[in-house]
């Protein structure tokens, strides 16, 4: 959710500007703009649309700036809408910032300023931050944005640059992440390392309240006070080619095929003797066995691993479970307690409601344990616990590795509160963990046969409505299903537990309306069929995905995808894969931007 770059050293910095901006495309955007400082003059570019489209058209008419310093932004509409005016950077003839997250107090900024005889252009919140940057700056950066941050209130992550100092960035932070790139004779900002990686993979982390002050020869901290800040250098374990598409036509496919090194990478530094081991963090099985209560806290995807983590959980440990969306925690009041576990999942780290969640759960004295993606994020540091997965950089909006790799550990989290708390045996226990070791290869076995998945995406591309069914943890996958399939194709679709279809949903179907079953939980699979023919007799066009040693007939299904087998218990981190190429596929044949898919973001670091 909007992108910030910025760059001072020795080279032109307009190419270096744009080619960043595009790798955080990922992330959401609807305008992008850069402004750079040469010859005394802040000079600004931006417009409204993909990069493609409107920046570098508009920079192709403008001769190439020599420009050695400036800074750029995509930006994802919360205040005004996407327009050329309302892009990003923003500024006046001495001062041009870039900015995410949202100026909360912006109106009560606006009205001073205003009385001041500042004359407002566009309808963002960012225009006051730059104006009241303008209205502190008194020759001295550091002081103004000291003052300015004093009165904003809401999150925040700021680049900027002073027309009096052609040679410097300036970047300070509050909730919103931002990072500092170390490079020779260079120094760089960003929202994301994944916009550095070509350039280096040396970086500081600049924390709320902290002031960075960047020239080529190097960066200076300090807080709001001016007080000097030391602060140690990061080192990025991705490569610039793991953000690459690397042969394939999307992101999103070559994530689907990355997804068994993916798990195999999250799950083998955790299994010891054949048994889960979490000493990396520090859960005890004392610990384990104490938590009356255990929380999944997440959002979208990310909570879908919550709640196949509540059905694994629940039945192996027998412990109460409670999956909460991120953005409705902390407003429900919960009833959390210190001797509770609240595991709160994230890929970037920084999803905003999640971390709110977190620093409530911090709050009330709760043990809280971090899933995250990204090392250094701002909930992997405010987590009491934190187990990093390793599914690589996921470019692609729509999660298919991160969300693998959750459920993953999911499963192993289960496996230990099971063991700790009696449930099941050492034994029992080493034989879910190599079930678990197993499915890598059986997701390769899906990927080796994409026709299927074609064939299925054949069907779906003219619906304008669908549904996916399935009972117990098919139920929990359908979830996945249907958000993937929504998120990037636009067809309007549903999860719907198969049981009750009866109680209302059934009244939807009508001929040819497709419906997706998922049949792999054994126990419940002749009351899934049941349901399918119900819908089928109505006139739905039944899909359905099912292990190879089931057998569906023409009178429950109209379309069958057999998938490898496993432990039912296992079977979501086998039979997701066919439902993210569904998804895939779908959205290819509709022409659809699969990477990037409207009006979404990757990372949302706002409420």
């Amino acid at each position: 959710m909007c992108g910030i770059v910025g760059y001072t050293g020795k080279k032109a910095c307009e190419d270096i500007l744009v080619s960043s901006l595009k790798k955080l495309e990922y992330r959401g955007y609807d305008s992008a703009g850069i402004a750079v400082i040469e010859d005394g003059i802040i000079r600004t570019v931006k417009a409204a649309g993909r990069i493609k489209d409107g920046l570098e058209a508009k920079l192709a008419d403008t001769e190439p700036f020599k420009a050695v310093t400036g800074i750029g932004h995509t930006r994802w509409a919360t205040h005004g809408e996407p327009s050329d005016i309302n892009s990003h950077p923003i500024g006046n003839s001495r001062v041009s910032i870039v900015h995410n997250g949202i100026i909360e107090n912006y109106r009560k900024l606006k009205s001073f300023l205003t009385e001041k005889g500042y004359v407002f252009e566009s309808e963002t919140d960012t225009e006051t931050v730059a104006k009241l940057l303008d209205f502190y700056y008194n020759g001295d950066p550091v002081d103004a944005i000291s003052k300015a941050v004093t009165d904003i209130e809401g999150a925040y992550a700021l680049g900027i640059v002073f027309r009096d100092h052609p040679d410097m960035i300036y970047a300070v932070r509050k909730d919103s992440p931002l990072i500092v790139g170390i490079g020779e004779g260079e120094m760089f900002i960003a929202s994301d390392m994944t916009a550095l990686l070509e350039y280096t993979k040396k970086y500081y982390l600049l924390e709320t309240g902290e002031i960075a002050s960047l020239s080529k020869e190097g960066v200076t901290f300090c807080d709001i006070h001016g007080n000097s800040i030391t602060k140690e250098v990061h080192t990025a374990t991705w490569d610039f080619s793991e953000a690459q598409k690397g042969g394939y036509e999307h992101f999103m496919l070559k994530e689907i095929h990355e997804q068994p090194d993916a798990v195999r990478k999250t799950i083998s530094p955790r299994i010891k003797d054949g048994l889960p081991c979490f000493e990396e963090c520090g859960l005890t099985d004392e610990m384990l066995r104490s938590y009356h209560h255990i929380y999944f806290i997440a959002c979208g995807s990310a909570m879908h691993a919550g709640v196949v983590g509540k059905y694994i959980v629940e039945g192996l440990a027998r412990t109460p479970v409670i999956v909460d969306i991120a953005s409705e925690f902390r407003y429900r009041n919960p009833l959390l307690a210190s001797d509770d576990l609240v595991v709160i999942i994230s890929q970037s780290g920084e999803t905003a409601d999640t971390k709110a969640a977190l620093e409530l759960a911090n709050k009330v004295g709760a043990d809280t344990l971090a899933i995250v993606n990204v090392v250094g994020s701002s909930i992997a540091r405010e987590a009491k616990m934190v187990m990093y997965t390793y599914a690589g950089p996921e470019i692609s909006v729509a999660s298919t590795k991160a969300y693998m790799v959750q459920n993953a550990f999911m499963y192993l989290l289960a496996f230990r509160v099971a063991l700790a708390r009696g449930r099941i045996s050492e034994e029992e226990c080493r034989k879910l963990v190599a079930s678990l070791e197993e499915i890598p290869g059986k997701i390769e076995r899906i990927l080796s046969d994409l026709d299927p998945y074609r064939k299925a995406a054949s069907k779906l591309m003219s619906a304008n409505s669908l549904l996916y069914i399935g009972r117990g943890l098919d139920y929990a996958l359908s979830m996945e299903g249907s958000l993937k399939l929504k998120e990037i194709s636009y067809i309007h679709s549903e999860s719907y537990a198969a049981g009750e279809l009866k109680h209302g949903t059934i009244s939807l179907i009508e001929k040819n309306m497709p419906v997706i079953a998922v049949t792999t939980q054994r126990e419940l699979l002749a009351k899934t069929i049941s349901n399918m023919r119900e819908v089928k007799t109505r006139g739905a066009y039944v899909i359905d995905v099912c292990p190879e040693d089931v057998s569906i007939d023409a009178e429950s299904a109209d379309f069958v995808i057999n998938i490898p087998s496993a432990d039912d218990i296992i079977m979501p981190l086998v039979a997701v894969v066919p439902l993210q190429l569904i998804a895939y596929y779908t959205a290819v044949l509709r022409g659809n931007d699969v990477d990037k898919p409207r009006n979404l973001a990757k990372s949302v670091t706002v409420e």
